[in-house]
Protein backbone atom coordinates (compact mmCIF):
# COMPACT_ATOMS: atom_id res chain seq x y z
CA UNK A 1 0.00 0.00 0.00
CA UNK A 2 0.81 3.38 -1.04
CA UNK A 3 2.07 6.07 2.05
CA UNK A 4 -1.09 8.67 2.63
CA UNK A 5 1.82 11.15 3.19
CA UNK A 6 3.50 10.56 -0.32
CA UNK A 7 0.46 10.60 -2.14
CA UNK A 8 -0.24 14.03 -0.30
CA UNK A 9 3.15 15.50 -1.58
CA UNK A 10 2.69 14.41 -4.80
CA UNK A 11 -0.52 15.84 -5.01
CA UNK A 12 0.95 19.06 -3.47
CA UNK A 13 3.09 19.24 -5.94
CA UNK A 14 0.63 18.17 -8.69
CA UNK A 15 -0.83 21.75 -7.43
CA UNK A 16 2.33 23.68 -7.72
CA UNK A 17 3.32 22.52 -11.24
CA UNK A 18 -0.38 23.35 -12.39
CA UNK A 19 -0.17 26.99 -10.56
CA UNK A 20 3.19 27.26 -12.55
CA UNK A 21 1.96 25.80 -15.90
CA UNK A 22 -0.91 28.55 -15.57
CA UNK A 23 1.61 31.87 -14.93
CA UNK A 24 3.57 30.38 -17.60
CA UNK A 25 0.57 29.95 -19.81
CA UNK A 26 0.18 33.78 -19.08
CA UNK A 27 3.22 35.15 -19.64
CA UNK A 28 3.40 33.44 -22.93
CA UNK A 29 0.09 34.87 -23.97
CA UNK A 30 1.40 38.32 -22.87
CA UNK A 31 4.61 37.51 -24.91
CA UNK A 32 2.97 36.62 -28.09
CA UNK A 33 0.98 39.82 -27.69
CA UNK A 34 3.72 42.34 -27.20
CA UNK A 35 5.52 40.24 -30.25
CA UNK A 36 2.77 40.91 -32.51
CA UNK A 37 2.42 44.81 -31.72
CA UNK A 38 5.88 44.86 -32.05
CA UNK A 39 5.45 43.42 -35.29
CA UNK A 40 2.71 45.85 -36.23
CA UNK A 41 4.56 48.88 -34.29
CA UNK A 42 7.46 47.99 -37.66
CA UNK A 43 4.93 47.69 -40.70
CA UNK A 44 4.10 50.90 -39.54
CA UNK A 45 7.31 52.96 -39.22
CA UNK A 46 8.21 50.51 -41.94
CA UNK A 47 5.45 52.10 -44.86
CA UNK A 48 5.70 55.59 -42.84
CA UNK A 49 9.55 55.58 -43.36
CA UNK A 50 8.98 54.16 -47.12
CA UNK A 51 6.34 57.13 -48.21
CA UNK A 52 8.76 60.12 -46.13
CA UNK A 53 11.81 58.62 -48.22
CA UNK A 54 9.28 58.55 -51.55
CA UNK A 55 8.38 62.33 -50.56
CA UNK A 56 11.74 63.71 -49.75
CA UNK A 57 12.60 61.94 -53.40
CA UNK A 58 10.17 63.81 -55.12
CA UNK A 59 11.30 67.37 -53.49
CA UNK A 60 15.25 66.47 -53.24
CA UNK A 61 17.11 67.77 -56.67
CA UNK A 62 16.40 65.18 -59.71
CA UNK A 63 20.00 63.99 -61.67
CA UNK A 64 20.18 63.41 -64.85
CA UNK A 65 23.33 62.20 -67.04
CA UNK A 66 24.57 64.05 -69.88
CA UNK A 67 27.51 62.84 -72.10
CA UNK A 68 27.99 60.40 -69.21
CA UNK A 69 28.08 63.44 -66.56
CA UNK A 70 25.80 63.77 -63.79
CA UNK A 71 23.70 66.60 -64.02
CA UNK A 72 21.41 68.35 -61.55
CA UNK A 73 17.99 69.62 -62.46
CA UNK A 74 16.19 72.86 -61.29
CA UNK A 75 13.18 71.63 -60.47
CA UNK A 76 10.00 73.76 -61.61
CA UNK A 77 8.83 76.89 -58.73
CA UNK A 78 5.12 75.27 -57.39
CA UNK A 79 3.31 75.20 -53.99
CA UNK A 80 5.23 71.89 -52.60
CA UNK A 81 8.33 72.59 -53.70
CA UNK A 82 10.69 74.73 -52.05
CA UNK A 83 13.95 76.40 -52.29
CA UNK A 84 15.94 73.50 -50.27
CA UNK A 85 14.43 71.22 -53.71
CA UNK A 86 17.03 73.80 -55.32
CA UNK A 87 21.10 72.36 -56.14
CA UNK A 88 23.35 74.28 -53.61
CA UNK A 89 24.74 77.07 -55.96
CA UNK A 90 21.28 77.72 -57.07
CA UNK A 91 20.37 78.48 -53.56
CA UNK A 92 23.51 80.52 -53.17
CA UNK A 93 22.43 82.60 -56.28
CA UNK A 94 19.09 82.93 -55.40
CA UNK A 95 20.03 84.61 -51.87
CA UNK A 96 21.93 86.81 -53.40
CA UNK A 97 19.50 88.11 -55.80
CA UNK A 98 16.64 88.02 -52.52
CA UNK A 99 19.76 90.07 -50.63
CA UNK A 100 20.25 92.53 -53.22
CA UNK A 101 16.71 94.01 -52.68
CA UNK A 102 16.00 95.09 -56.69
CA UNK A 103 17.41 94.39 -59.91
CA UNK A 104 20.70 92.31 -60.02
CA UNK A 105 23.10 92.07 -63.08
CA UNK A 106 24.79 88.76 -63.97
CA UNK A 107 28.28 90.77 -62.64
CA UNK A 108 27.16 91.64 -59.59
CA UNK A 109 26.21 88.46 -58.82
CA UNK A 110 29.29 86.65 -60.20
CA UNK A 111 31.11 89.59 -58.06
CA UNK A 112 29.24 87.87 -54.97
CA UNK A 113 30.14 84.35 -56.11
CA UNK A 114 34.08 85.62 -56.17
CA UNK A 115 34.08 84.72 -59.80
CA UNK A 116 36.25 86.80 -62.09
CA UNK A 117 33.90 89.21 -63.89
CA UNK A 118 36.22 91.24 -65.78
CA UNK A 119 36.58 88.66 -68.73
CA UNK A 120 32.47 88.15 -70.46
CA UNK A 121 33.00 84.87 -70.68
CA UNK A 122 33.60 83.47 -67.78
CA UNK A 123 30.12 85.10 -66.32
CA UNK A 124 28.17 83.06 -69.12
CA UNK A 125 27.93 80.17 -66.70
CA UNK A 126 26.72 82.29 -64.33
CA UNK A 127 23.99 83.76 -66.45
CA UNK A 128 22.81 80.44 -67.72
CA UNK A 129 22.37 79.55 -64.09
CA UNK A 130 20.33 82.73 -63.66
CA UNK A 131 17.85 82.36 -66.96
CA UNK A 132 17.40 78.83 -65.59
CA UNK A 133 16.14 80.18 -62.80
CA UNK A 134 13.52 82.54 -64.74
CA UNK A 135 12.70 79.58 -66.45
CA UNK A 136 12.04 77.72 -63.72
CA UNK A 137 9.93 80.27 -61.70
CA UNK A 138 12.18 81.05 -59.40
CA UNK A 139 13.80 84.82 -61.05
CA UNK A 140 11.99 87.55 -63.46
CA UNK A 141 14.08 88.58 -65.68
CA UNK A 142 14.14 92.12 -66.62
CA UNK A 143 14.04 93.77 -70.19
CA UNK A 144 17.01 95.35 -69.43
CA UNK A 145 18.82 91.94 -68.39
CA UNK A 146 18.85 92.46 -64.61
CA UNK A 147 17.42 89.80 -62.56
CA UNK A 148 14.98 89.97 -59.66
CA UNK A 149 13.66 87.45 -57.07
CA UNK A 150 10.01 86.47 -57.62
CA UNK A 151 8.15 86.61 -54.23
Amino acid sequence: MVDPEVLERIAARRAELDELEEQLVKQLDQVRAERDERAVAERVLTRMSERTAGERAAVAPASAHVGGRAVLLVPHRGDSVDETALPEDYRRILAIVRAAGGPVQVRAVGEELGLPVEARGKLEPLRAKLVKLEDRGWLHKRGDGKFTARL
